[in-house]
């Protein structure tokens, strides 16, 4: 049987609410972390907590200065979107804003929030971690 796709994966770790209390559902979702998928030959270790988008960990850890932008800058440009600066840098796309991936770095590691819908994360997440190395 095939994994199942990144998008699907994510949903099955969200409770639907009749199960938010039930304790067995909650722990049979949680045992398929054990087998998180991979992308771009990096691991899935969580969800976003406001977002809910799966979070890719970076294998180093990333502090931006001018020059990291700069790359992430062009990174976005190539994936035809642009970066938003908040909390941290979100790329968002050109045509309709809609927001495809958020690099976190505040923690010892840095994660890579990515929309699971989106035809191009694996290429997009190798190109941000060949970016922000």
């Amino acid at each position: 049987m095939d994994a199942p796709s990144l998008g699907a994966y994510v949903a099955g770790l969200r409770a639907p609410r009749d199960q938010v209390r039930d304790r067995a559902a909650f722990l049979a979702r949680s045992a398929t972390k054990e087998s998180a998928p991979k992308l771009a030959g990096l691991p899935m270790v969580g969800l976003g907590g406001s977002c809910g988008k799966p979070a890719f960990a970076l294998p180093f850890a990333v502090r931006f200065d001018e020059a990291r932008c700069a790359r992430l800058e062009r990174v976005a440009v190539d994936f035809g979107c642009y970066v938003e600066y908040g909390a941290y840098p979100h790329l968002k796309l050109e045509d309709d804003g809609q927001e495809i991936a958020a690099v976190q770095d505040w923690s010892v590691g840095a994660f890579v929030f990515l929309r699971p819908g989106y035809e191009r994360k694996e290429a997009l997440l190798t190109a941000l971690a060949d970016a922000l190395r």
